[in-house]
């Protein structure tokens, strides 16, 4: 039996130099260029600056152009090189400015966030073609958007690095966050397959599975049907310790991942043990979601109208059931000055 466990050992061993080989050396970042996309706050604003304390020049972007200014001057006082510039990825014409404008400041592109997202939460029935739509043209067109604005900049540098942030939710179908779902699914499919197609031109692509991370985003997020009940379940969830991630360790994580170019990273040991055990038991994951479904709140209240986070308060959040994604708001500059 002593050969068996000598060729298991080497078959082991050459699929492990093979992997470190096909995902190429450590980056180190300083001196680079990092563009991320939604980086005025959140999990965005904590990556930009993961990267700069490495010595990135960093670009960050965003919808609100005073939110993204705010953003840039904290790095910039921060003593790091940062630029801050608005754009809606979901417009092409701003992406292709976005990126134009990096490389005629900084001479090219060394590394891709694509962290810009949305989050609508509520019944599948009171969504409408439209938050598919929206979910879709943030999450999926806009990192296509800057993926293919990107490349020819990282052509020219000889390759680069791309991180596409999905979520669990592109790995396994949680309710009452369809359009998100549906949109996160896209994008992992899509980043998987790029990985393998630019791994040849010393591009490589990873892909970023978090499960519940406080980074105070529940505030700001879309709330329908009962809206109060929905942002109560969904903010209380995002802050219980134990279940949850830091932001600023998640930052670090993904940011770890980049440069060693791993294919994938799942955050949270509670997204790890879901997503293997809905990759070994997917009936069994549907029909245990199936019941968690039937305890979210109902489709009633406003139906498909809209509100935020902001709007949707009651006596169970913000309460000190939420007290860490309230500290969270404030570091991630999710709440407005």
């Amino acid at each position: 039996m002593g050969w068996i466990a000598r060729t298991s050992a080497t078959v082991t061993w050459t699929a492990l130099m093979a992997a470190r080989w096909l995902r190429g050396p450590r980056e180190d970042f300083h001196g680079k260029v990092v563009v991320i996309t939604g980086g005025s706050r959140g999990l965005g604003l904590e990556l930009a600056r993961c990267f700069a304390s490495e010595g990135a020049r960093v670009a960050v972007c965003g919808r609100d152009e005073r939110s993204v200014q705010r953003a840039a001057d904290e790095l910039r006082e921060g003593g790091h090189e940062a630029m801050g510039v608005p754009c809606d990825v979901r417009r092409r014409d701003d992406v292709k400015a976005l990126i134009e404008t990096v490389v005629q400041r900084w001479g090219g592109i060394d590394v891709l966030v694509n962290n810009a997202g949305i989050i609508q939460t509520g019944p599948a029935m009171c969504m409408t073609l439209e938050d598919f739509r929206e979910a879709m043209d943030t999450h999926f067109w806009g990192a296509l958007y800057t993926i293919v604005a990107a490349l020819p900049a990282m052509r020219a540098r000889g390759g680069g690095r791309v991180v596409n942030i999905s979520s669990i939710g592109g790995l396994v179908a949680v309710p009452h966050l369809l359009p998100y779902v549906a949109s996160k699914f896209a994008l992992a499919g899509f980043s998987a397959g790029l990985r393998t197609e630019l791994a040849q031109e010393n591009i490589r692509v990873t892909t970023v599975f978090p499960g519940l991370m406080r980074t105070g985003s529940p505030r700001n997020a879309s709330f329908k049907g009962d809206h109060r009940a929905e942002y109560a379940w969904f903010s209380i969830s995002d802050s219980l310790p134990g279940i949850t991630i830091g932001s600023e360790r998640a930052a670090r994580q993904i940011m770890e991942a980049c440069r060693r170019g791993d294919p994938e990273l799942v955050l949270t040991w509670v997204a790890k043990c879901l997503a293997k055990v809905h990759g070994l038991f997917p009936s069994a994951t549907s029909d245990v979601l199936r019941l968690v479904n039937r305890i979210l709140p109902s489709a009633g209240g406003i139906r498909a109208r809209a509100m935020r986070g902001s709007e949707s308060e009651s006596m169970w959040s913000p309460s000190w059931l939420t007290a860490l994604s309230q500290r969270a708001e404030i570091r991630n500059h999710q709440v407005d000055k």
